[in-house]
C-alpha cells in the first residue's frame, strides 16, 4: 500500500485490519498522534486527511492509500513552529501535553472549515462564520483536555484567527 504523510511518500505492507493510528505509530515512528481512548471519543488521535480532521483510530489504513495525510509531525517543525504551535505555548494552551498534538492539528484543520465558510451547530449567521469562543468551543468540542487547558486553547486559537474570543 502506498501513502503520503507529511509531504513523504510510503510503501508499506501492514495488515488490512490496522487503523491508520497503529500505521503511524507502529510502523512509521510517528508517535505525535495519541492512543487515548482508542474510539473516537477524545481526539488525542486527531489528524488531517486531505485537510480534514479525522480520529485516526476510527479508521483504516487500508482507506487512506493515495490521500495527503498530515500529523503533527508535518505541521512545524522545532526551528519553524506553525503559528498554532506558537499560540499554544505562548497562550498555556497545554499542560500535560498529551492531547496537545490532537487539539493542535484539529485548530489548524478547524480554521481551514471557517475559512471555507463552512457553520457548526451553533454558528448564528450562516452566511457569515464569526469565530468566536462559543463558535471555537463547539468546533474544538471532539477534542478533550483532562487537564483542563480549555481557556489557553481557546484564546491560541482565537489569536491565530485574529478573533477576539
Amino acid at each position: 500500500m502506498r501513502f503520503t504523510i507529511n509531504g513523504r511518500s510510503y510503501e508499506l505492507d501492514p495488515d488490512i485490519r490496522t487503523s491508520l493510528l497503529d500505521l503511524l505509530r507502529e510502523h512509521l515512528d510517528l508517535t505525535g498522534s495519541k492512543k487515548g481512548c482508542d474510539h473516537g471519543q477524545c481526539g488525542a488521535c486527531t489528524i488531517l486527511v486531505n485537510g480534514r480532521r479525522i480520529n485516526s483510530c476510527l479508521t483504516l489504513a487500508v482507506m487512506h492509500q493515495d490521500d495527503d495525510i498530515t500529523t503533527i509531525e508535518g505541521i512545524g517543525t522545532p526551528e519553524n513552529p506553525h503559528p498554532m504551535q506558537q499560540a499554544f505555548v505562548r497562550h498555556d494552551g497545554y499542560q500535560c501535553g498529551y492531547c496537545t498534538p490532537g487539539q493542535i492539528c484539529s485548530a489548524v484543520g478547524m480554521l481551514d472549515e471557517v475559512a471555507k465558510g463552512w457553520p457548526s451547530h451553533v454558528t448564528a449567521d450562516l452566511g457569515a462564520v464569526e469565530l468566536d469562543e462559543a463558535e471555537i468551543s463547539e468546533r474544538m468540542s471532539g477534542n478533550l483536555c483532562r487537564c483542563s487547558a480549555y481557556p489557553g486553547i481557546v484564546d491560541a486559537i482565537g489569536d491565530v484567527a485574529g478573533a477576539k474570543p
